[in-house]
């Protein structure tokens, strides 16, 4: 490989609507290409007997096996791709558990663009470093594109916490809510709402579809998309 060449990432997600989304993100960062997605741990092990890859973008949670049992089988068998969990957990003895069998980083859901690019931007500085270190120095930088993200800014207007209870809102009600529905939920405006869910479903974590009435404009349903 030389160093011209892309990183090539495959996707492993159950979720075909975020399987989707992972791979226009991916093919948005300069330096990587979506070779393929897989939606189980067995049509993971088939695409890289078939194709090579550099990364596993991994969910953590596929319908025929846990994500970190993959990993340790693929290990096993010989296959050193690095991965990037993609977990809505927040466990962190999954975290030191994944970091012996090659987990590089973890990005929780529901994620933007901006998380995953910064993410991969970071993984590609650690990926491109090679030869002998002139020093601890060195071990430290290559290390550090690593361990220390930058926290990954969310659009203008939006917080870290409101966007956690609208989250959960929408996520622990089946049927779906309105952006009306959300913001009595939650305790905000109608139009603040709506910003937060628009935002899941630019993330793919939400689905829209409208909801129409005896009378007037149809209403958008909004609908938690699984993983």
């Amino acid at each position: 490989m030389t160093t011209a060449d892309p990183i090539r990432v495959l996707i492993v997600e159950d979720d075909p609507v975020a399987a989707d989304a992972h791979v226009m993100y991916v093919g948005r960062v300069p330096g990587f290409v979506a070779v393929g997605k897989a939606h189980t741990g067995a049509e993971a092990r088939r695409a890289l007997e078939r194709t090579q890859v550099d990364l596993l973008l991994l969910d953590l949670h596929l319908p025929d096996a846990h994500g970190l049992q993959l990993a340790r089988s693929l290990r096993a068998a010989g296959y050193h791709a690095d991965v990037i969990a993609v977990t809505s957990a927040r466990d962190l003895a999954v975290v030191r558990e994944g970091v012996s069998l090659g987990v590089v980083q973890y990005v929780l859901k529901p994620f933007t663009f901006a998380t995953l690019r910064d993410r991969l931007v970071r993984y590609a500085e650690f990926h491109a470093a090679a030869g002998e270190a002139s020093g601890q120095d060195e071990v430290d930088r290559a290390l550090a594109a690593l361990r220390a993200p930058s926290p990954a800014a969310l659009p203008k207007g939006l917080s870290a916490p409101t966007l956690e209870k609208v989250t959960v809102t929408l996520r622990d009600c089946r049927e779906g809510l309105t952006a009306a529905g959300v913001a009595e939920a939650v305790g905000i405006s109608r139009i603040t709402a709506r910003r937060y869910l628009e935002h899941l479903v630019e993330a793919g974590r939400a689905a829209r579809s409208p909801q129409y009435g005896t009378v007037g404009r149809p209403e958008l349903q909004y609908r938690w998309v699984k993983g």
